[in-house]
Formats: C-alpha cells, structure tokens, sequence
C-alpha cells in the first residue's frame, strides 16, 4: 500500500509552498477534494513582512506572523498571531479531516507548534486514516516534528532547487497512486 502521509521538507526559500500549491492543483483537476491551510510569505516593497495563512476550502486569509505586530509569542523578527493561526489554520485543518480527500498543512514548524490547537489539528489528520500532504520544517529540533517525520506511513521529499519541479509531479502521482487502491 502507498504511503498516506506526504512529507515536504528543504531549506528556506527553496519552493517547498509553490511545491504544494501545485501539487493541490492538479489533485484538484484529478478530481480529489482538497482542504487545509497554506502559508505565504507576505512582502512589501521586496522586503519579507510576514507570513498570511489561506483556508483553501473558504479562502478566508489571517496573519500568521508578522514583523510589525506587537502581539503573540516571538520567533526571530516575527510575532506570531496564535489568534489567526487557530480560527483559520488550525480549524481549516480539523474542518478538511472531517470533509476532503486530501488534507493539506503547510508548515509544521517552530511558528505554528507555538499552538496546542495546532498540534491538536496536526494529530487529527494524520491519525484520521485520510491522505495528508504537508510541509514539515527542515531542522527544527521539536519532538512532535520528530515523530511527524518519523511515521511508519510517512515519506518524506527535500526538496532543492535543481529537483523541485519534478518533485510536483512526483508527489500528485503517489498521491493519485494512493487513491487508485481505494
């Protein structure tokens, strides 16, 4: 049986979002319905400002983190809004368990751990039995990462620049793989 749980990791800047966000497009096309949360860098002016969270079943948009917010835990220059990161990421991610063939979780990392209903979220999809496509921090050092990344039924793709592009199509294919045995 292939694998159920589609890890994405690599160093910063390297794609691993665009990686997603192509990745739920062609499932989309293939018929498959997909939800959860994905994060985008926010800029202005060329300078990274913060990061936004996207519902991708609402569309609804909030801040995960950003350099000018005064609230919430700190992580480097960023403030993160555990407010946002529950009402939109967190419960994008429980409402896709329950509802979508595909969930979709982009990060796991230091920013988003700042909230138990996170992990709370990220343990209900992948101990649902449904097919979860994530992005998981590259080196964070956090036992719950660890054990995200050391699933039997998961598998786990670094991206880089040179293999990004293949990387999509590789990762819809085991994903569609997956689906075909059902």
């Amino acid at each position: 049986m292939p694998k159920r749980v589609l890890l994405i990791t690599g160093s910063p800047g390297v794609g691993k979002t665009t990686i997603l966000t192509e990745a739920v497009e062609t499932l989309e096309k293939e018929g498959l319905k997909v939800g959860g949360m994905i994060s985008r860098e926010v800029r202005a002016n060329g300078i990274r400002i913060g990061f936004e969270i996207v519902d991708l079943t609402s569309s609804k948009r909030g801040w995960l983190a950003q350099v000018s917010n005064g609230n919430g835990p700190q992580i480097g220059k960023y403030r993160v809004n555990l407010e946002d990161l529950e009402a939109i990421g967190a419960k994008s991610i429980i409402e896709a368990v329950g509802n979508c063939d595909v969930v979709v979780i982009d990060e796991i990392g230091p920013m988003e751990l700042l909230s138990w209903n996170f992990r709370e979220a990220v343990v209900a999809a992948l101990e649902s039995q449904g097919f979860v496509l994530a992005v998981v921090h590259r080196k964070a050092s956090d036992r719950f990462l660890i054990e995200v990344r050391s699933r039997e039924d998961a598998e786990i793709f670094v991206a880089t620049r040179e293999n990004r592009e293949k990387l999509v199509e590789i990762i819809t294919s085991k994903a569609l793989d997956y689906f075909s045995h059902f």
